[in-house]
């Protein structure tokens, strides 16, 4: 029997099998609100087979944002736009939503990757000033931000507790801390951005104390049946910044508060990063991060062939694998991986005249609303 289609479970929540989607950002909310194009775009990867369906990181705030058009959860009209889109999405698939909840910092006020991803000159329309750890712009001629003061914080700590709220009647699944790819929590974490001389700069621990604080709000603005879990960026790729040594100790303060799992990235904090990209060239970091702390860890990065997937899981390397572009170029990524694995994979009616006659026994029923 395939392990990767195996059942499984984070906390109380079970799972269909060990494929999971990651966030993707789409930058096309409008205000932060969600489009047609996010009803198109989470409709047809929901019917997709994989167990869950992390929606792309939303904004605590507006200005918590990357880019102008960044999804939020910050507003009621952000709120009632996303709800429309769930309300479709779970009459149509079984699969399980989750929401990664983040917060930009020095990397907000950004253009979309596919207008050069710089950030906007302040003055510029659509720019703002963005807040970090301390005073240091991401890229040597972007703009400093404003080095976040005790009010500072305490509005993002408020701002998560809120959009952790906002998710709950959206009646989410689950949420995802985002503390990785050089955004603010992740920022905190390293020496790269973080060069704070208070209780939340210098050492090791001092560093990790803010993303701490957040994933403790979120947790208990969130159902206690209901789990909540961070993703983390388990290496800098520069000598001196965040390592994998310091993402086991955080995954172990995360885990005695009572955090569901750990979601292995890597890398975003600084362009001098030199990452060696290969075939799940993330994964011992997710292997290491299960063997030492003991929580679910879920493996990332260019996990792309129903095999590779297959062996991570089957070998104990982690416990899911989690796919973004290669779920954006194959939307039937998890049907074909069922087809070459000998698995079944659930799947809409309408759909079922696609099964190839090799594979006659490939699909099963969805259940449609079963939560």
């Amino acid at each position: 029997m395939s392990r990767l289609f195996a059942p499984f479970q984070i906390g109380e929540l079970p799972l269909a099998n060990r494929i999971v989607i990651a966030p993707m950002c789409q930058y096309s909310a409008e205000e932060g609100s969600a489009t047609d194009w996010h009803l198109i775009h989470l409709g047809h990867l929901a019917l997709s087979g994989a167990a869950m369906l992390i929606v792309e990181a939303t904004a605590v705030s507006a200005e918590a944002r990357i880019t102008p058009t960044d999804l939020g959860l910050y507003s009621d009209a952000n709120e009632a736009a996303l709800a429309r889109v769930l309300e479709a999405v779970r009459r149509h698939s079984p699969i399980r939503l989750a929401l990664q909840l983040a917060h930009a910092g020095r990397k907000a006020s950004s253009r979309a990757p596919w207008e050069g991803g710089a950030q906007i000159p302040l003055g510029e329309p659509g720019s703002w000033r963005a807040v970090a750890p301390s005073a240091l712009p991401h890229g040597a001629r972007e703009e400093a931000p404003l080095a976040l003061d005790a009010a500072g914080l305490q509005k993002i700590r408020d701002d998560f507790a809120r959009t952790a709220r906002r998710a709950e009647r959206l009646g989410f699944d689950a949420l995802e801390v985002h503390a990785a790819h050089g955004y603010l929590l992740h920022q905190f974490l390293s020496p790269i951005a973080n060069q704070r001389t208070d209780e939340y700069g210098g050492s090791l621990e001092n560093r990790m104390r803010f993303p701490l604080e957040v994933f403790e709000i979120v947790r208990a603005a969130f159902p206690a049946t209901k789990p909540v879990w961070a993703r983390i960026s388990a290496t800098d790729w520069v000598p001196g910044g965040w390592d994998i040594e310091g993402t086991v100790a955080l995954s172990q303060a995360l885990k005695a508060r009572g955090c569901a799992a750990i979601h292995v990235s890597s890398g975003g904090v600084s362009p001098q990063q030199k990452i060696p990209v290969g075939p799940g060239y993330q994964v011992p970091f997710a292997q290491r991060v299960k063997a030492e702390v003991g929580l679910p860890t879920i493996a990332v990065g260019l996990i792309t062939e129903a095999e590779q997937a297959e062996a991570i899981v089957a070998d104990g390397e982690a416990d899911a694998v989690s796919l973004a572009r290669a779920m954006l170029y194959d939307p039937r990524w998890p049907w074909h991986a069922a087809a070459r694995l000998g698995a079944r994979v659930e799947a809409p009616h309408q759909y079922w005249r696609s099964q190839p006659r090799e594979f006659k026994d490939l699909f099963e029923n969805a259940a449609f609303g079963a939560r």
